[in-house]
């Protein structure tokens, strides 16, 4: 028998308790948060991992905000980048710690760092969060993705912790409807153009407005991380 709203009150005061029906519902609200984020989404191809994040930002002409001011796209190491959705001084917070495991990695062992055991990492300090007392989760979902072994690699983090490795995922807003036409599109192998192209009409699906300003694109191969520029952006819009 589903509990009424008024019988879980109180087991959300401490990301400590369980409810009766064995929830935490500190970390539901948490996935709650990411979903209210501007989306995100990644994509394996043949040579390369392609990000896409939409920065929500308003028209041309409209607000005062400089549009290169706001990013959802980070590089971490030369072989991995990360985007964010949710709360993005969260996101920030944790890029941060992958980036310093990354560089004390590069600094210990004289080369770069495996990206599963940067993700490990960075997975337990969010689960930690879901566990101890004095805290609360962290309000964000997390995309990693670039050249593992030499291949493209993509996993996904959730506030829980937990981790999925995917060959395309989106996180945020109308991440449904995304993945939906994502699955649709999808297919093995795709060149670097050929991923932009189904991740902006993936996005477009999802009732996302396609504007250069709002929009950040970087893909992660063999010859590293780039960001695309605002006139390449809009040549794919």
């Amino acid at each position: 028998m589903e509990q009424a709203p008024n019988d879980l009150m109180g087991y959300d005061r401490a990301i400590t308790l369980f409810s009766p029906d064995g929830r935490l519902l500190q970390v539901e609200y948490a996935r709650k948060t990411v979903s209210q984020g501007s989306a995100a989404l990644a994509l394996v191809g043949k040579e390369s991992v392609v990000f896409v994040a939409d920065k929500k930002m308003p028209e041309a002409g409209l607000g005062l905000i400089v549009a290169d001011s706001i990013e959802k796209i980070f590089k971490v190491e030369d072989n991995v980048a990360a985007a964010i959705s949710g709360m993005i001084a969260d996101g920030r917070m944790l890029v941060e710690k992958a980036q310093v495991e990354a560089q004390q990695h590069r600094m210990t062992y004289s080369e770069q760092v495996d990206m599963l055991l940067m993700i490990k990492k960075v997975s337990a300090d969010m689960q930690a969060f879901t566990q101890y007392g004095g805290a609360r989760p962290y309000g964000v979902s997390l995309l990693f993705g670039g050249m593992r072994n030499g291949a493209p690699t993509l996993f996904m983090l959730e506030p829980s912790g937990i981790f999925f490795q995917f060959k395309a995922v989106a996180i945020g807003a109308n991440s449904s409807e995304i993945n939906k036409a994502l699955e649709e599109g999808y297919k093995d192998a795709m060149d670097t153009d050929t991923l932009i192209k189904l991740a902006i009409k993936s996005l477009k699906t999802g009732g996302v407005k396609l504007h250069p300003d709002r929009f950040e694109i970087a893909v992660v191969n063999t010859s590293g991380f780039k960001k695309l520029s605002k006139d390449e952006i809009a040549g794919y819009l």
